[in-house]
């Protein structure tokens, strides 16, 4: 992850600690790819959340980067609808762990505004701009910072966290979903999937995949509106006798239609035999 000097900022202190934040994040995690940067963006390479809500032609262009990548690594063209849930998929997983991931490792909530994301269309790499403020929690030393607010409990950060990723990424999927030809069901199953892997994959790489379970079980314990399901993990028993958790996507995230041997272990496609078989696979 590389560091972009920052030229101005609201409330310096509130961002300088997202920042520090999204840096450790970015740090612990290989497949996020984002950097801290400046609020000049560079002309003609990155597209803004905002953009892509709002503009078509950004989004046009943002999916058809998407399918260029595929073409790449796959050697074939995906289906329009492929490239846009692939595209809107990265976008989600990755801008959800930004903010779940400040939460699970500082317990801190970040407000990201579609505005203070971008993303590069000819690498895909996410740029995130710290923004002024977060909610935390009232024992917190950060809560003393300019923009930061305490809210009163584990509950009421977890309910913080919900809201954000749900107003930051309602308005991308009201204007991508026809791309991807779903609803609102399935598009919002789509965001809970993505918030909750996040937190999934960021307790795997810090082996503690245990607590990451049970924390994004608490944070979506059944569907919460707009939400439509939970976390819901359960356990598989490998022939060893070891128990692993795993869960089944609420939605498809339509990688099978790339690699049809290699389909995503929570794959709703996928029985519990295959799960265990690719896990005894793995060792």
């Amino acid at each position: 992850m590389t560091a972009v000097p920052r030229t101005a900022a609201a409330a310096p202190g509130a961002s300088d600690t997202l920042a520090r934040t999204y840096g450790r994040l970015a740090a612990h995690c290989p497949a996020l790819d984002v950097r801290v940067a400046t609020a000049a963006a560079r002309p003609g390479r990155c597209v803004s959340g905002a953009e892509l809500a709002e503009d078509e032609g950004a989004l046009e262009a943002f999916v058809a980067a998407e399918a260029a990548r595929i073409r790449t690594g796959h050697g074939h063209e995906p289906r329009p609808d492929v490239a846009a849930s692939r595209a809107l998929h990265d976008y989600l997983w990755s801008v959800s762990l930004l903010m779940s991931g400040a939460w699970y490792l500082e317990r801190r909530v970040p407000r990201i505004r579609p505005r203070e994301v971008r993303v590069d269309l000819a690498t895909g790499t996410f740029e995130v701009v710290p923004g002024a403020g977060f909610a935390c929690l009232p024992g917190d030393p950060a809560a003393r910072l300019a923009g930061a607010r305490a809210v009163a409990g584990e509950e009421a950060l977890r309910a913080e966290l919900r809201a954000a990723v749900a107003d930051h990424v309602r308005p991308l999927l009201a204007a991508a979903g026809p791309r991807l030809r779903r609803r609102d069901r399935a598009l919002w199953g789509m965001a809970a999937d993505d918030l909750v892997s996040g937190i999934w994959y960021l307790g795997r790489v810090l082996d503690q995949e245990e607590r990451a379970v049970r924390e994004a079980t608490e944070l979506l314990p059944t569907a919460i509106a707009p939400f439509p399901g939970g976390a819901d993990f359960r356990r598989l028993a490998t022939r060893d006798g070891r128990l692993h958790p795993t869960r089944t996507r609420l939605g498809c995230c339509m990688y099978y239609t790339l690699d049809a041997a290699r389909a995503c272990a929570t794959c709703p496609r996928t029985c519990d035999a295959e799960r265990i078989r690719r896990i005894e696979d793995a060792g």
